[in-house]
């Protein structure tokens, strides 16, 4: 997987994200653990979690990508619709479709709601973009 860089180039308007305040912190320590061995991606996840709309669990609207929901979306290079499940990093397991949230891709999807665009540029200057088509959240036995 490509490494992002920390700010997007041409638009700076990014989709609004949601983020339950019930996975902040683990997303946070997260972050802050791989800022040595990742710093770009680690950034780039700080960046979003400083703008994102932090919520009550409770709150957090249904269409809203979170850690375990499953969620479509589409490459807007290729065309092509996948489907996987938003994860922490000991939970990732790509032949199961679960992303782990400290990944390029999982740093796009997370917070953001169904129809929602997500545009980054790769270390290698390569535009980079999704669009979610649609969430189901995680069971609640699952959470």
């Amino acid at each position: 997987m490509s490494e992002i860089r920390p700010r997007p180039r041409g638009s700076t308007r990014r989709p609004k994200i949601v983020i339950s305040e019930a996975t902040l912190a683990h997303i946070e320590a997260l972050a802050e653990g791989a800022l040595r061995r990742n710093p770009a991606l680690a950034d780039r996840l700080l960046d979003e979690l400083s703008r994102a709309k932090i919520v009550p669990a409770d709150k957090l609207p249904k269409n809203v990508v979170s850690i375990g929901n499953r969620v479509t979306y589409r490459d807007e290079i290729s065309g092509a619709e996948k489907t996987v499940t938003l994860v922490y990093p000991e939970q990732a397991d790509i032949d199961r479709g679960h992303i782990s949230v400290m990944t390029p891709i999982g740093v796009a999807l997370l917070g953001l709601s169904e129809g929602a665009v997500f545009h980054w540029d790769a270390l290698d200057g390569r535009r980079h973009g999704l669009t979610v088509l649609s969430v189901v959240p995680r069971e609640p036995a699952a959470a």
